[in-house]
């Protein structure tokens, strides 16, 4: 199993930016403690108090990084005990690092307890790990990896496990993941405030005055089409044409139906889950999922560029979409982490998935190895 590439490498990447954003979020106000030194910030201190959920929340937020860390570094071709060590000596460096930047933020408190927490939780990920490699259930995992997908295939992984949890972020058309024009360009004019260009940021990037027109039905049934192809292209250009492919639409299907009536259920309640199941919506999917099915039959290459132009068009047509109110009111209970606490994850990857998905299928295009089987 030596240096073949995994999946879990971009998923540590993903989820310790999560840990970014978890500890450091608002990312402001900043301060400077008066009457200290750099050097008095180093040592941590022990707090008095005790939170058990924050206690437990820590331990467990930095679990899953361990064995992250751990099954990427083994994949890579490290020995299992340099694995170990890297597993462990990684979040703990980022734990404590965090740690120390929230000396910074005046609505954050520096914990030595919490940084033993994240450490610890680390560990018994790494621990865990290291069992199931000693078990061999990586090896199972590499053996079923490769009867369905093809060698260079870690990114698609990574991304498909990606897109669900970016589908919980309250979405302006269901599984219409990748609109976020209005927050750049509020940190656009943000940005230029007091410089010379902020007369003209003012004037080019304000929000048109006019009313918000919805989307006309078709324009939504094929938002929501295109939603639910994107990601079957992808699996498409890492498999071989045949009956896994079917699976594994109908594996899309059931995330993407899962994610959505979750995600809804958290905003408006249990009661109203499946509201998002609209007569638009429902045709649309079965419209998505025909596609899906004639798109099977293409060779991988060609599955790669028809994700493009899908993602291409989705993002075209969820950047016309308006904020109506129910999906404001959604988007302030997530930013008052109402619902979930660590809501930034799913933000970012509902506004970043397609762009990152059509990086990935470009560079798919453009390999040697992408042959049309």
């Amino acid at each position: 199993m030596a240096g073949q590439r995994s999946s879990a490498i971009p998923l540590a990447w993903a989820y310790a930016l999560l840990i970014v954003y978890a500890s450091l979020y608002p990312f402001g106000p900043w301060r400077w403690p008066a009457g200290h030194a750099l050097v008095d910030f180093m040592a941590l201190p022990w707090p008095r108090w005790r939170d058990r959920f924050d206690e437990v929340a820590n331990f467990l937020g930095y679990l899953p990084l361990g064995v992250l860390l751990f099954g990427g570094a083994v994949r890579s071709g490290r020995r299992a005990w340099q694995a170990a060590l890297l597993a462990l000596l990684l979040p703990a460096a980022l734990s404590y690092g965090m740690e120390v930047t929230q000396t910074f933020l005046a609505t954050r408190v520096p914990s030595l307890r919490d940084w033993v927490a994240n450490a610890g939780g680390a560990a018994v990920g790494v621990a865990l790990a290291a069992l199931a490699h000693r078990l061999g259930l990586d090896v199972a995992w590499q053996r079923l990896r490769q009867r369905w997908f093809v060698q260079q295939s870690a990114g698609a992984i990574a991304l498909l496990l990606l897109w669900p949890v970016g589908l919980l972020f309250p979405q302006p058309v269901p599984l219409g993941v990748g609109q976020f024009g209005d927050e750049l360009r509020q940190f656009a004019i943000q940005a230029l405030v007091d410089t010379p260009w902020e007369t003209l940021a003012d004037e080019w990037l304000a929000p048109s005055a006019g009313p918000d027109l919805p989307l006309t039905p078709l324009h939504e049934s094929a938002a929501i089409a295109l939603g639910l192809l994107g990601p079957c292209l992808v699996v498409f250009a890492v498999t071989a044409r045949g009956w896994r492919r079917l699976v594994l639409v109908a594996g899309a299907v059931a995330l993407a139906f899962g994610a959505t009536t979750l995600s809804t259920a958290l905003n408006f309640g249990p009661d109203h889950a499946l509201a998002w199941l609209t007569p638009v919506s429902l045709p649309a999917l079965a419209s998505g999922l025909a596609l899906a099915l004639l798109c099977s039959l293409a060779g991988r290459r060609l599955a790669a560029a028809l994700g493009l132009m899908a993602l291409t068009g989705l993002v075209a047509l969820v950047a016309q979409a308006p904020s109506d109110p129910y999906f404001a009111a959604s988007l302030q209970a997530w930013e008052q982490g109402r619902f979930i606490r660590f809501h930034g994850l799913a933000r970012w990857i509902g506004w970043l998935w397609p762009y990152v998905a059509m990086a990935w299928l470009l560079s798919r295009i453009a390999a040697r190895d992408a042959d049309p089987a």
